[in-house]
């Protein structure tokens, strides 16, 4: 389970169909162990994309909340949604002493990381380590390894493509996303817009993987079986 919130207001708290630059920013802030009132410009400034390995499904959670009998009045219900089942791949660009750091506190975090809402922990250490392959972000995503588990591989073998989202650059095609963090002050978050550019990748060429391979299950490099009760 994860929720990527950019807009969320009173009962109703959505979620982007993939993880938001505040919120990725936000785990890397925690994994560090940074107070709210901690500066943000460091984190918010790596370049950032994001890749659909399976993007999930669409859950709702109806909420009701009742205080005490005779104590104040009922709580709003409130509607709050959720991704299940979901697998991305982030990359991030920055100086490579700072990602380091990044990728330690990640494996060895100072405070608890959710996916997106405290409700959602990982199940496992959202890193895969620190590499000198790519130029950019861009290039990371166009080519590392399908991650998508077995079973949706065998349920989507009609697939040939994966939506990849990253930080805009000059001149490209863009839409705006309000999920770029100044500050997670307890006196009032703070976001700024930032461009947001998508294209598509072919499966065929993510490290040399074959889709009529991927589509029955074989991998080329192992990844871990997903387990949604790992966190027990």
């Amino acid at each position: 389970m994860q929720s990527w919130g950019d807009s969320s207001r009173f009962v109703r708290r959505t979620t982007r169909t993939e993880p938001t630059k505040s919120g990725v920013v936000g785990m890397l802030a925690s994994a560090l162990g940074r107070s709210r009132e901690d500066a943000l410009d460091d984190l918010a400034q790596l370049e950032y994309g994001v890749r659909a390995d399976q993007p999930g499904s669409l859950m709702v959670d109806f909420q009701t909340e009742r205080p005490p009998e005779g104590r104040g009045k009922s709580m709003p219900l409130s509607y709050r949604y959720y991704l299940a089942d979901a697998k991305f791949l982030v990359a991030l660009a920055g100086p490579r002493e700072q990602l380091e750091a990044v990728d330690h506190a990640l494996r060895n975090p100072r405070w608890p990381l959710y996916l997106g809402r405290r409700s959602c922990p990982p199940d496992a250490a959202p890193s895969m380590g620190v590499t000198d392959r790519y130029a950019d972000v861009r290039e990371a995503l166009a080519a590392e390894p399908w991650i998508a588990s077995k079973g949706y591989r065998r349920n989507h073998r009609w697939l040939s493509e994966l939506e990849v989202a990253c930080d805009a650059r000059e001149g490209d095609p863009t839409e705006s996303q309000t999920d770029y963090p100044m500050s997670f002050s307890g006196a009032g978050r703070t976001y700024a817009s930032r461009g947001v550019y998508r294209f598509r990748v072919p499966l065929r060429q993510l490290s040399g993987e074959d889709h009529a391979d991927a589509a029955h299950g074989t991998r080329h490099e192992a990844v871990p079986p997903h387990d949604p009760m790992g966190f027990f």
